[in-house]
């Protein structure tokens, strides 16, 4: 069965925008070391899940001249009507439906890329099965919180970390 993982940044004080929405904080801090992660994370993907913040964000601010996530199917979790394409498809459905639907079908795995609000709906229905999340040190006061107040507990099982150009990664699985 596909597995559904978070690949996500985020500050040392868990927020993954400051608090205008802004995300030019997400960078290293030059120690010279510079791994790729995400072309090793992207190996096994190829559905990407979005809420339409991140979505908006990617095609207005951080991309406006490419879409990005082109090898991917792209679903983009949105109450806006808009058409649909080959690669993106705008839904107007439970997130957490929808990855039950999209786990039974033939496929790599799924990748949750954001927001905030979509990745807290699906911690709560227990939905993600791998969390990979990049620490930033920068501590923001506030903004976006990552993880909200959770329904539940989740255990975890750390399966590895790595620091490189003064970030750590922390990878876990769901026990």
């Amino acid at each position: 069965m596909r597995k559904v993982s978070l690949f996500i940044a985020m500050s040392l004080d868990g927020y993954i925008a400051d608090s205008k929405g802004g995300v030019d904080w997400l960078r290293g801090h030059g120690d010279g070391e510079d791994i790729d992660t995400y072309s090793e994370f992207i190996k096994d993907i190829d559905t990407i899940l979005m809420g339409w913040n991140t979505y908006h964000q990617i095609v207005t601010e951080l991309s406006p001249n490419e879409w990005i996530y082109h090898d991917f199917i792209t679903y983009v979790i949105t109450h806006n009507g808009f058409a649909s394409s080959e690669k993106i498809r705008f839904v107007n459905r439970n997130p957490a439906d929808l990855i039950k639907s999209l786990k039974k079908e033939n496929g790599r795995d799924i990748w949750i890329c954001g927001g905030a609000n979509l990745v807290q709906q699906l911690v709560n229905q227990d939905l993600i099965d791998r969390y990979h999340i990049t620490v930033i040190p920068t501590l923001l006061g506030s903004g976006v919180r990552l993880f909200g107040d959770a329904e539940h507990e989740i255990k975890l099982k750390l399966l590895d970390t790595r620091s490189y150009n003064g970030m750590t990664e922390l990878n876990y699985v769901r026990r």
